[in-house]
């Protein structure tokens, strides 16, 4: 009796370790692979620019190559489905921004669930938006853009970086507010946006200040107005939407997400590696010449955040009657 229950302790005793060794070597094996960093938008996009600059600060704190991975499309829900299958090995993040709050209300039915399938990372940056305009658009001031869009209906078109993303919801939001009439025209990402205005194919684009900002101080575009409620520091003499329409904000922000059921011990590393680097004073400076505010959060906190601006656009989007083109 005294020597089967020894032999079932020893049998328990190894098994144990058995475990603890082979999760030992998991995590080391892991902790060397590179990391997967999806970007919901093409090169030369505001997340792009913004992942950019972090990457090689990133790469030291976590001992660890990151590669960029842009799966492009579908206001981002593309990216987005392709994290919600990843495993939950921390080897597979996402960048998201603003749209990811809009897309649970403005797309009819998504591959994945916005709360459920994720694990937050941490909030890393905020950015305003630019309404921008080619040099040969008929409008140099907000009341002038208002004037000439109610004055002629459907006549102006304006760019977004796809259906559903905050420059395509931004505008929606100022029509309901002017009481105006324009068409979109969703493309790909920013970049091939701004390339449309160069190119005279639309009239404006509510842009991330970040990849419109170059073009306006090169003089081939034109800024009109930036979304914040304060001018940026970058375009100090721009006015504010809001000199105009009181009240009118629209902040981009940017965050890191994981699938859900990351270890948690994974998802704690991750956010405090990117929120050191957000706080770096070289990035933040680097940064902050494209318009990027940068800061750092915890994983809780940014699930807050996530939760809040499910909320609000939940509401825009339904107030502002938009729909998915």
């Amino acid at each position: 009796m005294l020597q089967r229950q020894i032999l079932r302790r020893l049998r328990y005793a190894l098994s144990v370790g058995a475990l603890a060794l082979s999760s030992a070597v998991l995590a080391q094996s892991t902790a060397t692979q590179p990391i997967t960093l999806l970007i919901p938008y093409p090169p030369g996009g505001s997340a792009d620019m913004l992942a950019r600059p972090m990457l090689p600060e990133l790469q030291k704190k976590l001992g660890q190559t990151i590669v960029l991975d842009y799966k492009a499309g579908a206001g981002g829900t593309i990216a987005t489905s392709a994290l919600a299958r990843a495993k939950p090995d921390g080897q597979t993040i996402l960048m998201i921004l603003t749209a990811h709050a809009i897309n649970d209300a403005l797309y009819p039915k998504l591959p994945y669930d916005t709360r459920k399938d994720f694990a937050p990372i941490s909030l890393i940056a905020t950015l305003p938006l630019l309404v921008a305009a080619p040099l040969s658009s008929p409008f140099n001031t907000i009341p002038e853009l208002i004037a000439y869009a109610k004055a002629n209906p459907d006549k102006l078109s304006y760019a977004s970086a796809g259906n559903g993303n905050t420059s395509h919801l931004s505008v929606e939001l100022f029509k309901t507010q002017t009481g105006t009439k324009m068409i979109h025209i969703p493309y790909k990402g920013s970049g091939p946006a701004v390339i449309a205005m160069l190119g005279n194919e639309v009239s404006f684009m509510f842009d991330s200040i970040s990849t419109s900002f170059q073009q306006v101080k090169a003089g081939k575009l034109k800024a009109i107005a930036v979304s914040s409620l304060t001018r940026a520091e970058i375009l100090p003499n721009t006015p504010t939407i809001a000199d105009t329409l009181p009240g009118f904000d629209v902040t981009v922000w940017y965050g890191i997400l994981a699938p859900a059921g990351t270890p948690v011990a994974i998802v704690d590393k991750l956010s405090q590696a990117f929120a050191a680097v957000a706080s770096d004073s070289k990035i933040k400076a680097q940064l902050a010449e494209s318009g990027y505010a940068t800061l750092g959060s915890t994983p809780a906190a940014f699930g807050k955040h996530i939760d809040a601006e499910l909320t609000k656009w939940s509401k825009a989007v339904k107030d502002s009657g938009a729909t998915i083109q």
